[in-house]
């Protein structure tokens, strides 16, 4: 299908005003560079915000430019699909911060030199509030619904927290109201392989060459293990080795799983800017949802009159079940309309990205009310 055929766009959008950021700072001419997917109907009622996850960017469906993979998403939105593009008009935004077209720290500042570490530190908030300018900029008052998983869930729910009156239903996939103790120490110890890296040079790395591919690309691989459930990994791996008949007492990558995670650290390289992986988990480990609403977190959603639809699934340990219901009795208390399903899969919190049939019923579901 072409994507003429898909409604298809790619377009980036200077903000026309400067963008006022939690941390007292504000940024001025702000680029957003996002991604559409169907026909936006006379009424401009029939859209829906989809915020993406860390590691990915707008191109839900688009191929991606640098590695010609298919869009993130590609697999559930478009004509006839689950997010179904003939009826529904999709917006995603690469996200402040974010190393695809939107202003983060390899942007230009106004001296005509990157940013760098003089990017100011951003939070979940500022990433949406840039989203809501788009919304503004493209006339939208107010969209179908919010949709999310992981990090995106978290944008929805400070969607819908921030600015209730804006949509009509939020969907929340493998997400959290705030970042553990554990999901910080995660983090840190990808932010440090980076920091530790000497190609990163204080950040100062633009225009040198390559980068701290090695830092990142650790960094990468300890991330992914969060996103993967044991089971998963042994039906996947087990202790089989790689290419070889015997282990070779050496410290080549003798077992596949080895082999697996250091093409999946290498491969990130080629995509993504590790000062932006520095400041997007910067914003996901600021996030508490309770805390930026006087620390509780019913309070947060006391405004919410749109519905809710909150998904787990039961071998995600990075964000699990207990997370969701956490929200779900906060939705409660403030009396906002909410459903929440825990589905059962192998692939743990990366769930949402892959095929999962009954995820695809429930999200075609709730968003076809």
């Amino acid at each position: 299908m072409t994507a003429a055929e898909l409604c298809l766009t790619n377009q980036t959008l200077v903000l026309p005003a400067p963008l006022l950021l939690d941390g007292g700072q504000s940024l001025a001419s702000v680029e957003v560079a996002y991604e559409t997917v169907g026909t936006l109907n006379p009424e401009k009622s029939n859209a829906i915000l989809l915020f993406h996850a860390l590691t990915m960017d707008q191109h839900v469906v688009s191929a991606h430019p640098k590695t010609g993979k298919p869009g993130w998403w590609s697999k559930s939105v478009g004509p006839g699909k689950v997010i179904d593009t003939s009826r529904f008009f999709v917006i995603c935004a690469n996200v402040l911060g974010g190393c695809m077209g939107t202003t983060g720290p390899a942007s230009l500042a106004a001296d005509g030199t990157r940013y760098a570490m003089r990017f100011p530190v951003i939070t979940i908030r500022d990433m949406v509030r840039a989203q809501v300018a788009l919304l503004d900029a493209l006339g939208i008052e107010q969209v179908h619904a919010v949709v999310g998983g992981s990090m995106g869930g978290m944008q929805a729910l400070s969607f819908a927290a921030n600015w209730p009156e804006r949509t009509r239903a939020v969907l929340v996939i493998a997400s959290t109201a705030r970042h553990s103790a554990q999901n910080i120490a995660f983090h840190e110890v990808g932010r440090q392989a980076i920091m530790a890296d000497p190609k990163w040079k204080g950040g100062d790395y633009y225009g040198a060459g390559k980068g701290p591919e090695a830092g990142l690309a650790v960094a990468r691989m300890a991330a992914h293990i969060t996103y993967l459930s044991e089971a998963g990994l042994t039906d996947k791996f087990g202790r089989n080795l790689q290419d070889r008949a015997a282990k070779t007492f050496g410290f080549d990558a003798d077992f596949q799983v080895e082999s697996y995670l250091r093409h999946q650290g290498l491969s990130f390289t080629d995509r993504f800017d590790a000062n932006s992986y520095l400041y997007i988990t910067r914003a996901m480990d600021y996030f508490d949802l309770a805390e930026e609403h006087g620390g509780r977190l019913a309070e947060a959603f006391a405004g919410a009159k749109a519905r809710v639809c909150l998904v787990s699934f039961d071998t995600d340990w990075l964000y699990p079940t207990a997370e969701s219901r956490v929200i779900a009795h906060a939705l409660n208390a403030a009396g906002a309309p909410v459903s929440f399903v825990e589905l059962s899969a192998p692939y743990g919190h990366d769930s949402f990205l892959l095929d999962v049939p009954a995820l695809d019923r429930v999200i075609a579901g709730f968003l076809n009310q």
